[in-house]
């Protein structure tokens, strides 16, 4: 399975200069470039690891493939939140060290490599494309993976990348949409890789899922009327760190396919990538917090209807994004780069399209706190 070479603009190293400079600023540096939470982790959350720290699971060596509890929790929250019954679909789940790890290991766990070809959005998470790269295979981006006849006749295409709602855009693909793409995979005999990170950040009028009405969540792409329930060919990645501030927890979980998680739940028992035990109950602890997730949803649709309307008075042609944490926002001048010199300048630091496949926009993280967020609106206000 041999680690190859890759390439990716994606190089935070790059906006070093726009840092020192936004941080030059009276008031200091607004950093909106990355997407890292800064709102407090659910007190559920936090008691579920205090009473984990010294119990069997802290211990011993945890499971590779989840305890019991939290297997059980995952599965009841696939049933809850998304409308899947995993059990249903001959679907088996495993959790990761965070979904990064999962996403730039998959290709590399599939067994893929030198002539197989990788099909992903050209807007999206730059993981993707590294996760091919160090598997040997091919990326071949595409605009719109719903599109199908844009792909589906290439030669070796083995596996088709699909972000929803997107990082950055925020785009949501509807059932119909994720339907033709699982009907396109398997007539070629690819599999299906969703990145549903995002899920429970839905700000569309979708039809809800699931018993909780109070919580939207996206189209999974393991629905019955989505896959024919039939789970086979399809993975689904899911992660705590964005519904309960859970990013340094390193808290995600794959789902699908059971022969695909049984291969996959194997390689990753001898390498050791095991989330720890107590990280294990307090994963299980945020999926059934729903409070929570309803909290830190009104959090962020809050600030980014206000950032949305900051940029705008600044000049952006800048939205509510359907789902997700960000504004992905034509940049001004027509060039990242150029956007990135002028904001810096206002002590803003956005992140650089070009990171994400189009170097005419910039993506604008809503994960700040409040007092950052209306300084980073006065900014904006008083020098449009």
């Amino acid at each position: 399975m041999g680690f190859h070479s890759f390439e990716s603009p994606y190089d935070w190293s790059r906006i070093d200069s726009y840092r020192r400079r936004a941080e030059q600023c009276p008031g200091g540096l607004v950093d909106l470039s990355v997407g890292s939470p800064v709102d407090p982790v659910p007190r559920s959350v936090r008691d579920a690891l205090a009473a984990a720290s010294d119990d069997g699971q802290a211990r011993g060596y945890p499971k590779t493939a989840g305890d019991g509890s939290l297997r059980q929790a995952a599965a009841d929250w696939f049933r809850r939140r998304r409308g899947v019954d995993l059990n249903a679909l001959g679907a088996d789940l495993v959790p990761t060290v965070g979904s990064k790890e999962a996403v730039a290991l998959m290709a590399s766990l599939l067994h893929l490599g030198p002539g197989d070809r990788v099909v992903q959005p050209t807007v999206s998470y730059p993981t993707y494309a590294i996760g091919t790269q160090l598997a040997g295979a091919q990326v071949t981006t595409v605009d719109d993976p719903t599109d199908t006849d844009s792909w589906v006749n290439l030669l070796g295409v083995r596996a088709i990348w699909i972000n929803s709602p997107g990082n950055p855009s925020g785009r949501i693909i509807d059932r119909a949409g994720l339907a033709k793409i699982v009907r396109a995979a398997r007539s070629i005999g690819a599999m299906v890789l969703s990145d549903e990170c995002y899920a429970l950040l839905d700000w569309s009028e979708s039809a809800r899922v699931g018993q909780d009405v109070q919580i939207t969540a996206s189209p999974c792409i393991l629905e019955p009327q989505v896959c024919g329930g039939d789970a086979s060919g399809i993975l689904c990645l899911y992660s705590m760190s964005k519904q309960s501030n859970m990013a340094g927890y390193r808290a995600a979980l794959v789902a699908g396919d059971a022969h695909l998680v049984e291969a996959m739940t194997a390689y990753r028992k001898q390498m050791g990538l095991i989330v720890p035990g107590p990280v294990q109950r307090a994963m299980r602890a945020a999926l059934e917090d729903g409070d929570a997730v309803m909290t830190q949803r009104e959090v962020y649709a809050r600030r980014l209807h206000a950032l949305a309307e900051g940029l705008r008075s600044y000049g952006y042609d800048a939205v509510m994004p359907q789902g997700g944490l960000y504004i992905w926002a034509q940049a001004r001048s027509g060039d990242c780069w150029a956007d990135m010199a002028d904001l810096s300048r206002l002590g803003i630091l956005a992140s650089p399209g070009e990171f994400y496949g189009d170097g005419h926009y910039l993506r604008f993280s809503s994960t700040i706190t409040d007092e950052q967020l209306e300084l980073a609106l006065g900014r904006l206000r008083s020098a449009a």
